[in-house]
């Protein structure tokens, strides 16, 4: 699975006037400004993704802070980010990838295949001398088509059923797993034989992808070897997504429980389990 390009990579490869989709999706739990990052300086030529809109559905507590889209919302955004059939497309955000891996995620879920992240995102490129450019990109109309479930998700059920026949990963930060805070959903805690499993550890200090060596052994740690299914959520499914990347840089399969624990805790049949 296409999951890493590096800036080296996608420099040369622009430079050669190849065409890639770069999308902007900067956003941040509790910063409402991403649009406002973007424009003061982006990638060149990258469109600007709202990750609450367009890559999700409306909250509710039924379905959780941040649903999957519908398929035709997405490909309205798609075509709006300008891609078409058979391109290459490129996300990044500032923060790792935890937010633009939602989108890396998604369009795979929705058929395409030639999607990436760029590893280290804004900071690699600048630090590697990339150029930016501020105000707003609007790309020629795209015409790409896309169709839901080329993943798999788990609901809340199959997300408990797995917890105990398979390994399902908390990626949220260890303190909210084991129940100390929470900032923004209903209940503390975390899916009773979850493990504590923070997205972030998934980084390097510069923000890039552990190596896949690393990622393996973090991963088997964790109690990953192989001969049980893996599925992984967050709060509301967002770095649930970075947390697949990881493991597929490491060469492991895993699916995405998309309503994450904002659907989960907002079900007052569902348990909760706090500490370690």
């Amino acid at each position: 699975m296409s999951v890493l390009i590096d800036t080296d990579s996608l420099g040369r490869r622009l430079a050669t006037g190849e065409r890639i989709v770069l999308l902007d999706v900067r956003w941040k739990l509790g910063d409402p400004f991403g649009h406002d990052h973007y424009l003061a300086g982006h990638l060149p030529g990258a469109a600007y993704v709202d990750l609450e809109t367009e890559l999700a559905g409306p909250p509710s507590p039924s379905a959780g802070r941040h649903p999957l889209p519908s398929v035709d919302v997405l490909q309205s955004a798609a075509r709006r980010w300008g891609v078409r059939a058979g391109d290459t497309v490129v996300a990044y955000d500032d923060l790792g990838g935890l937010s633009a891996a939602r989108a890396w995620w998604l369009l795979r879920w929705a058929g395409l295949t030639d999607v990436w992240l760029l590893d280290g995102g804004l900071a690699a490129w600048t630090a590697a001398g990339g150029a930016l450019e501020t105000g707003t990109v609007t790309p020629p109309a795209g015409d790409v088509v896309l169709r839901a479930g080329a993943l798999p998700t788990l609901t809340a059920s199959a997300a408990a059923a797995l917890a105990v026949d398979g390994v399902l990963l908390d990626a949220r930060a260890g303190e909210r797993f084991r129940g100390e805070t929470e900032p923004v959903d209903p209940r503390a805690g975390h899916i009773p034989g979850a493990v504590s499993a923070p997205a972030t550890d998934n980084l390097d200090p510069t923000g890039r992808f552990l190596p896949a060596s690393e990622l393996r052994a973090r991963f088997a740690a964790l109690g990953i070897d192989g001969s049980r299914p893996v599925g992984a959520y967050c709060g509301s499914g967002v770095t649930a997504a970075h947390e697949l990347a990881a493991l597929a840089v490491a060469g492991i399969d895993a699916t995405l429980y998309p309503g994450s624990w904002s659907q989960w805790s907002a079900d007052p049949d569902r348990p909760a389990a706090t500490g370690p």
